[in-house]
């Protein structure tokens, strides 16, 4: 029996590359997603063996999307796809439960290979990634890494992305006074004070593309 994978990229080309390559290999390509959102609740209605996560998709991340996922459908492996491979980037994934972490320049030769380990139960990290990032990320103090907690961020992209506290409400099934909350919190907590600085902020940290 083929194991089950859902693909969530919001560029399409990229999507029917990977799927080509999966489905060459004995896959089968159950669900397709064009946003992190959308790939939470896709991953809950199928239940895949993997989902396939782009680092950067619309409305949510592919961080935060493993993190949900991880809490609404345990048996589902994560592996994200990405192009960063510097330290704060891969900690948050590895901090966040990621059980693969490939390296967009690596997908082609590398994709089958993490999918395979990770379905074994292995954690699969492009080689690319340095030793000492992972030595990091085993040391460091949990507290360390992101002082948001995975709520603030959610608003924090939504907000990078140039929505209204009325439409992040609508977003996420929050109150706007809610959402008005988080705003404020996140702007004393990273000493930001304006709009443009948290778009910033998340462009920086990867949230959103520049």
């Amino acid at each position: 029996m083929s194991h089950r994978v859902l693909l969530a990229d919001d560029h399409a080309i990229v999507r029917n590359g990977i799927k080509y390559i999966l489905i060459q290999e004995g896959f089968a390509v159950v669900g397709e997603a064009s946003n992190g959102r959308d790939a939470v609740q896709m991953t809950k209605e199928l239940l895949p063996d993997v989902a396939i996560l782009d680092f950067a998709m619309p409305l949510l991340n592919g961080i935060d999307a493993a993190r949900q996922i991880h809490h609404a459908a345990p048996r589902t492996k994560t592996l994200l796809l990405t192009m960063y491979e510097d330290e704060p980037h891969v900690l948050r994934a590895l901090r966040a439960g990621i059980n693969g972490y490939v390296l967009k320049t690596q997908a082609v030769a590398e994709l089958v290979q993490a999918i395979r380990s990770v379905l074994h139960g292995d954690l699969y990290l492009s080689p690319a990634v340095s030793e000492s990032v992972v030595k990091a990320a085993l040391t460091q103090n949990e507290q360390e890494s992101d002082p948001l907690t995975p709520k603030e961020r959610e608003v924090l992209q939504l907000i990078a992305e140039g929505k209204s506290n009325k439409q992040i409400s609508q977003e996420l099934g929050a109150s706007v006074k809610t959402v008005d909350s988080h705003r404020r919190n996140l702007m004393v907590k990273l000493n930001i004070h304006e709009t443009a600085g948290l778009v910033r902020y998340a462009i920086r940290t990867g949230l959103i593309r520049a």
